[in-house]
C-alpha cells in the first residue's frame, strides 16, 4: 500500500508535468470571447461552455457532465449556460464542490491593449488575454488539479466531486440562485472551493476570508422639462449636470472618505501595506494622493466605498450650449463586512434624497445587492487549505480580505449552510482583471494547480464527517 508521502509525491509530479497541456487548453479558452453581457453574442458563451464541458468529459472522472441553464427569477429569460459535472463519493470520503466561471468581461477600449484581447500572448512570464486570469485560469486550475489527482491516484481516488463552471458571473449571476435550487442535490458538498479571488502577491498565496458586499443602482437627476439655451437661461436655471455634480460631491468628504450616515465599518486588523505598494499595484501616479483615512488595507477591506462607474450625458463631441434636463449615473458601492447590502443601499438613497440640490427630482432604478462574506476560519477545511497552499508555494499563506465582492457566495451559504467555503484564486495584484492587458502570472498558476491538487489528495485521504 502506498504511503501518504508517496501519494503526495505522485500528485506533485503529475501536477508539474500537466502544466504545458493546461496552459495550451487555457489559451484555447481565452480565444473564445464568452461575454455574457446584453448586446454581445450569446453563441460565444455557449461555445465556451461546450469547450469546458469537453475538457471535463475528457477527464474520465465524472458520472455525469452536462451543460445546463436556469431561469432568471422575475423574468421570462433563461440564464447563460453552465457546466455541471458530478462524481459520487466512495468509501466514506467527503465531497468537494469546485466553482469557477467561463464568462469574461468586455474588452473595453481595445486600443489600450498591447496585444489582441482574445489572442493569448506570453510576455515576461505572464499570459495576456481577456479571461486569462479572471476566470478561465480558475477553470483550468480545477481541470489541471483533477487531471493530476487522477493520474497520481487512479482507482484509489474516492473523493466525491461536483464541478460547477458558471457562464454569467461577470454579468451579475442573475440565474445563479435558481441554478443552485434546481441542482441542489447534485451540488451539495462538504467543502466548496470558489476559485475567483487572488493572492497577496505573485509569490505569496492567500486564502480570502472576507469580502465586501456591494450595491449598485442607476440614478437619474432631472431639473428641467426640456433642454434650454444656456445663454438665455444659464445663471438662473439649474441644469441637470450642475445638480448631479453638486449632489454626487456630497458622497465623500474632503479626504475622499465616504460621508454617508448609516454606512458601517468593520473593526479588524490588517497586514502592513505601504503607499508605495498601493501606487505600484493600482497604477496610482506620483502627485495623485490616495483617498480615505486609516490603514490602507482597512480602507479597502473593512470600510465602504462609493464609485460612479458610468454616466449618460452629452458627450464632448456632441456638446452644445444647452442646459441638460436630465443626467443618469450608475453608482456602485462596496459595503463593509457585517452590513447587509440592502441596508447600505437604503442609507445611500436616503443621503442622496436629503442632499438633492435646487429641488432636483431623483429617480432610482436597477438596484442590485450582494452581501458581504466572512469565513469561519476555525473549520478543518481552512486548515487543510492553508497547509496545501504552504506546501505548493513553499511560502506561508496569508489570510486576506478583498475589497471586491462575490455576491453569489451568500446564495451558496443559504443553500448549503453546513458546507465549508474556501475562496481561492490564481490572480495577483498585477493581473488587471476587468482592465486592458489582463494577465496571468504563469508561476502563480503552476503553484495554484499544485495547491489544489494537494488539497484534493488530502480530502481524498479523509473520512467524510458524520451526517
Amino acid at each position: 500500500m502506498t504511503t501518504e508521502l508517496t501519494r503526495q509525491d505522485a500528485v506533485r509530479d503529475a501536477a508539474a508535468s500537466g502544466i504545458p497541456a493546461a496552459l495550451a487548453d487555457l489559451g484555447a479558452l481565452v480565444r473564445i470571447p464568452s461575454i455574457a453581457f446584453p448586446g454581445f453574442d450569446g453563441a460565444e458563451v455557449q461555445r465556451s461552455a461546450e469547450a469546458v464541458a469537453a475538457l471535463v468529459e475528457d477527464l474520465g472522472l465524472f458520472e455525469s457532465v452536462e451543460i445546463r441553464r436556469a431561469a432568471i427569477p422575475g423574468t421570462d429569460e433563461i440564464g447563460h449556460p453552465a457546466v455541471l459535472a458530478t462524481r459520487t463519493a466512495r468509501n466514506g470520503r467527503p465531497t468537494i464542490l469546485l466553482y469557477a466561471h467561463h464568462d469574461v468581461q468586455p474588452v473595453g477600449d481595445e486600443s489600450l491593449w498591447e496585444s489582441e484581447p482574445f489572442a493569448p500572448t506570453v510576455r515576461d512570464g505572464r499570459l495576456y488575454g481577456r479571461g486569462a486570469a479572471d476566470d478561465k485560469a480558475g477553470v483550468m486550475a480545477h481541470v489541471a488539479a483533477l487531471r493530476a489527482v487522477k493520474e497520481a491516484l487512479g482507482d484509489d481516488f474516492d473523493l466525491g466531486v461536483a464541478l460547477f463552471i458558471e457562464g454569467e458571473e461577470e454579468a451579475g449571476s442573475r440565474s445563479f440562485a435558481q441554478f443552485l435550487s434546481d441542482n441542489a442535490d447534485a451540488l451539495r458538498a462538504d467543502v466548496i472551493v470558489v476559485a475567483d479571488s487572488g493572492n497577496w502577491d505573485a509569490r505569496t498565496p492567500a486564502l480570502t476570508v472576507s469580502l465586501r458586499g456591494n450595491t449598485r443602482f442607476t440614478l437619474t437627476v432631472r431639473t428641467l422639462d426640456h433642454a434650454s439655451h444656456s445663454g438665455m437661461f444659464g445663471g438662473a436655471v439649474p441644469d441637470a449636470m450642475m445638480a448631479t455634480v453638486t449632489l454626487l460631491a456630497t458622497l465623500w468628504d474632503a479626504d475622499g472618505a465616504v460621508a454617508v450616515d448609516g454606512l458601517t465599518e468593520r473593526d479588524a486588523e490588517t497586514p502592513e501595506y505601504s503607499e508605495e505598494t498601493l501606487r505600484d499595484e493600482a497604477g496610482l501616479p506620483a502627485g495623485v494622493s490616495p483617498v480615505g483615512r486609516g490603514p490602507i488595507l482597512s480602507r479597502i477591506w473593512n470600510k465602504p466605498s462609493i464609485t460612479v462607474t458610468g454616466i449618460d450625458a452629452p458627450t464632448v463631441a456632441n456638446a452644445s450650449n444647452t442646459l441638460s434636463p436630465s443626467v443618469s449615473v450608475v453608482v456602485s458601492a462596496r459595503v463593509a463586512p457585517g452590513q447587509p447590502a440592502r441596508e447600505a443601499y437604503a442609507a445611500i438613497e436616503a443621503h442622496l434624497r436629503a442632499h438633492a440640490p435646487f429641488g432636483a427630482q431623483l429617480t432610482f432604478i436597477d438596484q442590485d445587492y450582494g452581501d458581504a462574506f466572512l469565513v469561519d476560519t476555525s473549520g478543518w477545511a481552512v486548515e487543510t487549505a492553508l497547509e496545501s497552499l504552504h506546501e505548493a508555494y513553499e511560502v506561508a499563506p496569508v489570510q486576506i480580505g478583498v475589497g471586491g465582492s462575490i455576491p453569489f457566495i451568500a446564495d451558496l451559504i443559504r443553500e448549503f449552510p453546513e458546507a465549508q467555503i474556501l475562496v481561492t484564486g490564481v490572480e495577483d495584484p498585477h493581473s488587471r482583471a476587468h482592465s486592458p492587458n489582463e494577465s496571468l502570472h504563469l508561476e502563480t498558476f503552476r503553484n495554484a494547480v499544485l495547491a489544489e491538487a494537494l488539497l484534493l489528495e488530502k480530502l481524498d485521504a479523509r473520512t467524510a464527517p458524520a451526517a
